[in-house]
């Protein structure tokens, strides 16, 4: 029988957070860009998305910036363990808190209090039910990349 592969969950757990925010920074730009996936149309992604009207979907610029902001909380998360510096423990530890306080007030159904107008019944249902468990799910895989390494 071949050996397993062991790679720690320190390093495997962080990658997987940096690939999932990188994911959704390239569904950011698709939108900015005028796509509606994973919904039919625009009005849909309006919906599911954002909460809100097709008037009231974020544009272009937003989307972009919240694609760039995902790209690197994604490449900061996923770094590698030769990058432990206290600098990026110091903004995994941010990328977690946010991501974490986001799950929290979209689970209490408030995510406006962060994205005003976001409060449609069909998004504060995908909120509560998709969104906001994933980003609970991807600070749990991030959390390795903020912890001090351990001295050999």
């Amino acid at each position: 029988m071949p050996p397993v592969l062991a790679v720690p969950l320190r390093q495997v757990s962080p990658l997987a957070a940096g690939t999932c925010l990188v994911s959704i920074g390239a569904a950011h730009l698709a939108w900015a860009a005028g796509a509606s996936w994973p919904a039919a149309d625009r009005a849909q992604l309006a919906d599911r998305m954002a909460g809100r009207p097709p008037e009231g979907m974020p544009g272009t610029l937003a989307c972009v910036g919240v694609a760039g902001l995902c790209f690197a909380a994604g490449a900061l998360v996923a770094g590698g363990a030769r990058h432990t510096g206290p600098a990026r423990r110091i903004g995994v530890a941010t990328v977690v808190s946010v991501l974490v306080v986001r799950g929290a007030l979209g689970l209490a159904g408030r995510t406006d209090l962060v994205s005003p107008g976001s409060d449609s019944p069909r998004f504060r249902a995908l909120d509560r039910r998709v969104y906001s468990p994933l980003c609970l799910t991807i600070a749990a895989l991030a959390l390795p990349a903020a912890a001090p390494r351990a001295k050999r």
